[in-house]
């Protein structure tokens, strides 16, 4: 009997974790079928993704380059639909025939084509960070009321998730959780002097020394901000207390996340760095199909080191913890000073070691409030992103 196959819009398609979709999507043509694609500015790679997996649409960030990719796909013979702009997201992300939406968009920008998702009812492979960083509680709720089926992309929450019991609701009193232990890497200056990491580069910032990323995340691991929000994503994922929430260095990236239990069990999931690991776990979830990933070989891995977060050295990571712990508004004003604050280091407007400084000075200066419903959140943002601009635009040179 012939599989239906499952229909798929892909938010991100162009960036890291879109690719890595598509690699595995089209390793498995049996079984899913490519509906939608954005890729926000950058043509020519969703144009060859269009010709190589045919979608009804294509969405860009402006007109004009709809336009212009329009016309390409076209002459190409293809009949593909190009629309442009926010509300042509969410379009994509909530169509009737879509069964399942890939969120892979960077950053705030993520959140309303990824709340679209939900609110369709769709199963969403959630890889945007900032959609639980900036709105958990709402995200949350809106996951209940519209019955999406939300599945962590993220490796660390997809070992989280895949070492819980299946039937976890919510509740790790019940299932006898004590603790979530999210591993990180330590990024590319977890062994550096600290007196080096002032002249730090955008280009070193961006050497991680396992996974392959873009270059915004790329720096949020070397600052272990990355990890910072995947602490307030595991809270809401999961509905686990911060203090049950623990960061722990593991240089070698093979425990991609552990699940501590109350009779001293610990449950992990193991295995080579590469995003289409748990790509393909949350595609074909609950079964298993293959990801094109080699498999582990714990021989040549020899040995699996562990320490302490040096707070000093990440203190962004304290930030994080700082915010979720405060709630309120404090997550998207922690989200949004980052990603100014990260944008001007990129740029060579900002020190290194700034973004730690404007991120805390964004906090100081706005205090906590209740954050109801989206306009709440979308003016926190708003407000948070121009206390950031005004002082990285004041910071000493």
């Amino acid at each position: 009997m012939k599989t239906t196959r499952q229909k798929l819009t892909i938010l991100g398609a162009t960036g890291s974790i879109g690719v890595s979709t598509l690699d595995v999507v089209g390793r498995h043509p049996d079984r899913y079928e490519v509906v939608a694609l954005t890729g926000n500015s950058r043509i020519d790679a969703l144009q060859e993704q269009c010709l190589r997996h045919r979608p009804r649409y294509a969405v860009v960030g402006r007109e004009a380059d709809a336009t212009d990719l329009a016309r390409r796909l076209r002459a190409a013979g293809l009949a593909t639909e190009v629309l442009a702009g926010p509300q042509a997201l969410e379009f994509v992300a909530a169509l009737p025939e879509v069964d399942a939406v890939m969120a892979a968009i960077v950053g705030a920008a993520g959140l309303q084509p990824t709340l679209a998702a939900v609110r369709a009812g769709k199963r969403v492979l959630l890889a945007n960070k900032e959609a639980l960083v900036m709105a958990g509680e709402l995200f949350m709720a809106e996951v209940r009321a519209h019955g999406a089926v939300l599945l962590p992309i993220d490796s660390e929450h997809n070992a989280v998730f895949q070492s819980l019991p299946a039937d976890y609701a919510g509740d790790p009193a019940r299932a006898g959780v004590s603790h979530l232990l999210l591993t990180a890497s330590g990024g590319p200056f977890r062994a550096a002097p600290l007196e080096r990491l002032r002249a730090v580069t955008p280009d070193e910032a961006c050497a991680h020394p396992n996974w392959s990323m873009g270059r915004k995340i790329s720096v949020d691991s070397a600052t272990m901000m990355n990890k910072g929000l995947e602490v307030i994503e595991a809270h809401w994922l999961f509905d686990v207390a911060p203090d049950q929430i623990q960061v722990v260095i593991h240089p070698q990236s093979v425990i991609h996340s552990l699940v501590q239990y109350v009779d001293g069990s610990v449950l992990a999931e193991l295995g080579n760095p590469d995003m289409r690991t748990p790509i393909a776990h949350a595609l074909a979830w609950p079964e298993r199909i293959a990801a094109g990933v080699a498999p582990l070989d714990l021989a040549a891995v020899a040995q699996l080191n562990f320490e302490q977060p040096d707070l000093e050295r990440f203190p962004c990571l304290a930030l994080a913890y700082r915010a979720l712990r405060a709630g309120g508004n404090a997550p998207t004003v922690l989200n949004a000073a980052n990603e100014i604050a990260v944008a001007a280091f990129l740029e060579g407007g900002l020190p290194f070691l700034a973004i730690a400084d404007v991120i805390a000075a964004t906090l100081d200066a706005l205090p906590v409030a209740a954050v109801p419903d989206l306009r709440a959140i979308l003016a926190a943002d708003a407000r948070a992103r121009a206390v950031a601009q005004d002082l990285v635009a004041r910071w000493p040179a």
